[in-house]
């Protein structure tokens, strides 16, 4: 009876153990490249979600050993749901250093709606191009892995059942932002140099012959000039891409300097 017991005591701390992990990972999970994209179902994600708990969960060290309440499920919902969210933010940041650095190159090369509602998210065709192929080599090169340990390691800066310190959140978060944003404009700027270069011409050419319609003309040139570019620099803005999304999840805080 007492090893009845026991093993019954082992089981509901395991489970709970488990559980207040799956809250966590499974917020971050809704809202992670390729994982969480709206295109993949919701029993796909809750799959994906229950697989990560599986693997996070070992690596965590026990929690408070408090017995399962109303008051204390409320309370790691709350603060683990959040925790689970900001970590999935902050990777989908990158995502969106993806899709901003392709609406600036679109814009940049008469490229802006060209296939522009292919996706979930209304994006420019290179902005598409470069969200797939991002998320693409991401997922071939073990994302899942990265993500896994990423989420083990979370718990040293945000630990559970705690909410977010703001001091954390202000050192941690908005370098984050910033960095984003200036990822997409270094990604972007072959695009950016071509379209001033490309202005630059126009208005030389439209200077020494007013009557032409230099407009007419030089809007076939600039995107197949976009379109060659692309070609030429994506595998280049993937691989510098993917590096800094890698450094980022092995070290979230040094990955962002």
């Amino acid at each position: 009876m007492e090893n009845a017991l026991a093993v019954l005591n082992i089981t509901e701390a395991v489970l709970w153990h488990g559980f207040l992990v799956f809250l966590r990972v499974g917020a971050a999970v809704s809202v992670l490249p390729a994982f969480g994209e709206t295109s993949v179902p919701p029993r796909v994600k809750i799959g994906l979600a229950v697989a990560f708990t599986a693997i996070v969960a070992p690596a965590v060290p026990t929690f408070e050993t408090i017995p399962p309440s109303f008051h204390a499920v409320a309370r790691y919902t709350v603060t683990e749901g959040l925790t689970g969210l900001l970590i999935g933010v902050s990777i989908r940041m990158f995502v969106m250093a993806l899709q901003t650095a392709g609406t600036i190159a679109g814009q940049s090369t008469s490229l802006a709606q060209l296939l522009g509602g292919a996706s979930g998210e209304p994006l420019p065709a290179i902005g598409n191009v470069l969200v797939l192929a991002g998320l693409a080599l991401a997922v071939t090169m073990g994302l899942h892995v990265y993500v896994a340990r990423y989420l083990i390691g979370s718990y040293i800066i945000f630990p559970a059942g705690v909410f977010p310190v703001v001091e954390v959140m202000t050192e941690w978060g908005v370098p984050q932002v910033s960095a984003a944003f200036s990822m997409a404009f270094r990604l972007a700027a072959p695009f950016v140099i071509i379209s001033a270069l490309y202005n630059l011409m126009l208005g030389v050419i439209n200077r020494a012959m007013p009557q032409l319609m230099v407009a007419f003309v030089g809007a076939p040139l600039i995107t197949a000039g976009g379109l060659f570019i692309l070609f030429l620099v994506a595998p280049a803005l993937l691989t510098l891409w993917w590096g800094a999304l890698q450094s980022f999840m092995i070290n979230p805080i040094e990955g962002l300097r």
